[in-house]
This record gives C-alpha cells, sequence and structure tokens, in this order.
C-alpha cells in the first residue's frame, strides 16, 4: 500500500537583489521607465515587483497584467511568478501584446462586428504565412475585378511571391502607423505615388476579404483593438481591472502597441516598463526605439511632470573582460538627449560581477567564403568555453 502525504511546504528563497534592482520594486507608484541592458537581471526585477505588488501592498492577481513579446518569455514569466508566489494562480496576466489584443476583441468583439463569421465560429488569426497566401489570392482577384487599378510600373514584379510580401509589409506598416486605407490613398496622391493609392485602395479590398471570411492578421488585431479602445466604457472598464503594467522589452514595441498601452495606463497610471534601447532590432516588426526614448513625455505622472527613469547597473552574464570589450562597442551609438544623461550613463557602463572570471575575448576573421560557410567575416566571442557568432558583411571591421 502507498498513501500520499503532503510534505512540508518550502517557498523559493528571495533573490538576493542589488540596489539598482531594490529601487524598481520599491518604486511607490505611477509611470517608471527601467534601462536594462544584457544580464542586468531585469526579468528577475520584474517578476519581484510583481510578487512585491501581490504580497507585501495586497493587490489581486487578476489586477495586475504583464506584456511581453513573445508566448515563450510570457510562460516563463508565469511560471516564475507562481514559482516565487509558492502557489499556482490563473493570473497575473502575462501575454503577448498580441494575446491580450485577441481576449479583447473576443471579449468586446461584438462593438466592432468581429466576434465570429456568419456560421458562428470564433474569430481565428492568420498565420504568417496564411496572410501571405490572402494577400496573393486577392492581388490576383484584384487584377480581375479590375477594383484596385495598378500602375504599368508593377506589372512585371506583379505575380511574384516577393511582390506580395511587399505589399503585405506595407499593409502592416500602415495599421502600425493607425493608417487606415483611405490614409494610404491620400498619402500617395499628396505625394504624386501611383502606387500608394493602388495599395490604399487593395487595402480596403483586402480588409472586406478578411471581414468574410471572419479572420484578422497581427496587425489588424491591434487595430481593431485601438478601435475598442476609443470606447470610453471599454476604457473604463478595464481601469477599474487592471491596476497595474508591466511591459519587458518596451524597445521592441511599434507606434500603436504604445497608442494601445497609453490607453490602457496613461493619466499618470501604474505602468512600469523595462527595456533596452541599444537591443532595438525589430525594425522590420515596425518596432522603433523612439518608444523607449520617448516614455518619459508619453507617460507623464499624475502631476505632469516626465516619468522617472532607473537603471540596472550590474551584469551578472559575464566577466569584467567582455563587459570591457562591449561598452567600447556601445559607446559609439551616442546619448540620447531625451533620457537623463546620469541614469544613461549608469545603464551603458553596468560593473560587473565580482564573483564572475573575467572570461576571454578572441576573435577570429575570415577573409574568403572557403574559410566561412556564410561567406562573411564570423566574429566568434568565447567566454567560459561558450562561443556567440555574428557575422558581419565582408570589409566590415
Amino acid at each position: 500500500m502507498y498513501r500520499l502525504t503532503r510534505g512540508a511546504e518550502k517557498l523559493p528563497t528571495p533573490p538576493a537583489l542589488d540596489s539598482s534592482q531594490r529601487a524598481v520594486v520599491e518604486h511607490p507608484g505611477g509611470p517608471l521607465l527601467v534601462l536594462a541592458g544584457p544580464g542586468t537581471g531585469k526579468t528577475t526585477t520584474l517578476v519581484e515587483c510583481v510578487v512585491d505588488r501581490i504580497e507585501r501592498r495586497r493587490a489581486t492577481p487578476d489586477s495586475i497584467l504583464v506584456l511581453t513579446f513573445s508566448r515563450k518569455a510570457a510562460a516563463d514569466l508565469r511560471a516564475r511568478i507562481a514559482a516565487r508566489l509558492g502557489r499556482t494562480t490563473v493570473t497575473p496576466m502575462a501575454m503577448t501584446f498580441h494575446a491580450f489584443c485577441y481576449a479583447l476583441v473576443r471579449r468586446f468583439g461584438e462593438e466592432v462586428g468581429v466576434e465570429s463569421d456568419d456560421f458562428g465560429a470564433p474569430l481565428r488569426l492568420l498565420t504568417g504565412p496564411e496572410q501571405e497566401f490572402r494577400v496573393r489570392e486577392t492581388l490576383q482577384g484584384s487584377l480581375e475585378t479590375g477594383r484596385a487599378q495598378w500602375p504599368d510600373s508593377l506589372a512585371r514584379a506583379f505575380p511574384t511571391r516577393a511582390f506580395a510580401s511587399e505589399v503585405r509589409a506595407v499593409l502592416a506598416k500602415a495599421r502600425q502607423l493607425g493608417m487606415d486605407p483611405d490614409d494610404v490613398v491620400a498619402a500617395g496622391q499628396a505625394t504624386g505615388r501611383e502606387e500608394w493609392v493602388s495599395v490604399g485602395t487593395f487595402f480596403d479590398e483586402y480588409l472586406d476579404v478578411l471581414d468574410a471570411e471572419g479572420v484578422l492578421d497581427y496587425a489588424e488585431l491591434v487595430h481593431r483593438c485601438r478601435i475598442l479602445l476609443s470606447k470610453p466604457e471599454i476604457v473604463a472598464t478595464l481601469r477599474s481591472e487592471i491596476n497595474c503594467v508591466f511591459v519587458d522589452e518596451y524597445q521592441d514595441t511599434d507606434p500603436s502597441q504604445v497608442r494601445l498601452l497609453q490607453v490602457i495606463a496613461g493619466d499618470g497610471r501604474d505602468v512600469i516598463v523595462v527595456g533596452d534601447p541599444d537591443q532595438s532590432i525589430y525594425a522590420f516588426r515596425g518596432a522603433e526605439a523612439r518608444g523607449i526614448l520617448d516614455f518619459p513625455e508619453l507617460f507623464r505622472t499624475r502631476d505632469g511632470a516626465p516619468a522617472p527613469v532607473l537603471a540596472l547597473n550590474r551584469t551578472r552574464r559575464f566577466g569584467s573582460a567582455l563587459l570591457v570589450a562591449s561598452r567600447r562597442v556601445v559607446s559609439r551609438l551616442g546619448l540620447p538627449r531625451s533620457l537623463p544623461a546620469d541614469v544613461f550613463e549608469a545603464f551603458r557602463h553596468p560593473t560587473a560581477d565580482p564573483n564572475l572570471p573575467k572570461g576571454k575575448v578572441e576573435i577570429f576573421t575570415c577573409r574568403s567564403t572557403s574559410q566561412t560557410s556564410c561567406g562573411a567575416h564570423t566574429f566568434a566571442t568565447i567566454v567560459r568555453g561558450v562561443r556567440w557568432q555574428s557575422w558581419f558583411a565582408p570589409g566590415a571591421p
């Protein structure tokens, strides 16, 4: 016979936070921008902020919203928060921006007519390949119907997949900038760009196709969510439910996501964003580094002052040798005038954990395609036996 018995409850030991991390956790409320470089413990700090809100400030888990930029990161945050609390919870809500928008559209969808298709099936999001297929299919249809008059200059490119991919990117960028089809047409007419006028007309046709099928792409999802949040009663409902918002990897936000966050957590409400402007690498998805640089002005405190800015200033990922090498590279990127110089200096030049070995930096330069499989120069850094590689175009330093 086996008998299951409950063992002694063991809560995880709280992590040892440095002074800069504690300053973020102890932030009394209102908007806050946290600059955090690689290895400075930003995720740990974010988790401890949430735990502090629940354990010490007695906030309910369902009043906290945590936004990040990948499903994996959201799942990791949920697991780490639950582990620190010592109990499983349905909330706090840790999800991606798009998952949050999807939940809102599903909840309030009838306000914008996208809650289901004509057969009652729930709203469905298109994957990237599905969206590109819809664009190609609709482009072919636009030739047959003549609804969008495409200029002769695009005749040779029109049947190619590359052209469909470019059109898809333009539609996504337009929505990220908050533009409707009429806005794209007007921009084309104002600048004498026939291509833009055609894309704007096609944009309208493409949206008709999505509505008829009861589906949305990711850019359109955020746009529909912003339409929902133009309704005061919906905003009031959300603000009564969500008392604090945390955002990870804030440098990867696009303008439409920033505007969405302003509606939910603006006007001096509790919103803490963490990011690294030096790692803003998703411009091809519409992300703009200006989002993080303009945060203090866009999210002012209740008394109208710019939001405060703090920096995490100790890295635990590598030793002093690699830290010095990496700082020499980023020091060439310049200092933005929109952020406090002393805080940005602390962010750009953190200290290394003294308990870590200094590490080792080695550079290998391959000057021919026979020396490397990618046919480009290879920069390899070896630290404690681990190698990171990045590739530069031939002739790069």
